[in-house]
């Protein structure tokens, strides 16, 4: 992909602008892939087997190898084309990209960090993390004995029983979980940086960045509080433990929302306007 075609593929109306911006990057989940242009530059630039006989949902992680050296040259290349068209706009608006106090920027950076870092929403972000790497940790035999269960009753075929759908669910919630686990704390710290930007601006009279990046959170910490559930019923001998989690999500939910008090009204382009963009 060169930089014309990238110009070409942003200014196609079928792409909502900014979807990708209060997303959750799971691309793999998501019903609105047709309208994102992320999705579409990175499906067309990191991969160029034939789009019409393969599946992405199927073959998007072994496409997206870390360890896979084709795709960080691939990047590499993105990299610099953004750089172009960056320093382009630069110089059509006049801007001097060179004309920073570097030391000043720096200062100011650390600044920002120590105050997001110690912020106690950042703090609560970061313990669930850790309690949710020691429920897991702690489970092991857990999970086997579960499953063990749930193939019994798949060769028993009890009645009114579904053993494949209870598999099924519990397997979501996991994923779910590990899904959002860094994320909610990732999209808080962003919404909390955001929040330092917006102190100097005026934006009474529009949405405000750091509150799209809160709701994300938010929606991560509802649907990690679903999954929980799930695995509470699932794993009564982890009741004390998961019971904390839940609780441990619930607090910060309520403190992200007293932080950010409009987050859940921020109206995220493509997401909640859902009735506007229909699929293709």
């Amino acid at each position: 992909m060169d930089k014309e075609r990238l110009k070409e593929l942003a200014g196609n109306p079928k792409f909502t602008s900014g979807i990708y911006n209060y997303c959750d990057r799971w691309c793999e989940r998501c019903q609105f892939t047709s309208r994102c242009l992320n999705f579409a530059v990175s499906e067309e630039h990191f991969d160029s087997s034939d789009k019409s006989t393969r599946n992405y949902k199927t073959e998007g992680a072994n496409k997206h190898d870390l360890n896979n050296a084709e795709f960080w040259e691939k990047l590499h290349e993105m990299l610099q084309i953004t750089r172009d068209m960056i320093n382009e706009m630069a110089e059509r608006e006049g801007i001097d990209l060179n004309a920073i106090d570097e030391e000043e920027f720096k200062q100011r950076e650390k600044l920002r960090e120590e105050v997001v870092e110690n912020h106690e929403c950042a703090v609560m972000g970061q313990e669930y993390i850790d309690l949710v790497n020691e429920w897991f940790e702690s489970s092991d035999e857990l999970f086997e004995k579960r499953a063990e269960e749930l193939n019994l009753k798949v060769s028993l075929e009890l009645p009114n029983e579904n053993p494949v759908e209870e598999a099924n669910i519990l397997s979501d919630s996991i994923e779910i979980i590990r899904w959002y686990q860094h994320q909610i704390y990732v999209k808080t710290s962003r919404a909390l940086h955001g929040q330092i930007d917006e102190e100097d601006e005026l934006l009474e009279d529009f949405p405000k960045d750091s509150d799209g990046s809160a709701k994300v959170a938010l929606i991560g910490i509802d649907r990690s509080i679903v999954a929980w559930g799930i695995l509470h019923s699932n794993f009564p001998e982890q009741e004390d433990s998961t019971l904390k989690i839940l609780l441990h999500l619930e607090r910060l939910r309520k403190k992200i929302e007293s932080t950010f008090p409009s987050a859940r009204a921020f109206v995220r382009p493509g997401f909640d306007e859902m009735d506007t963009y229909k699929q293709d």
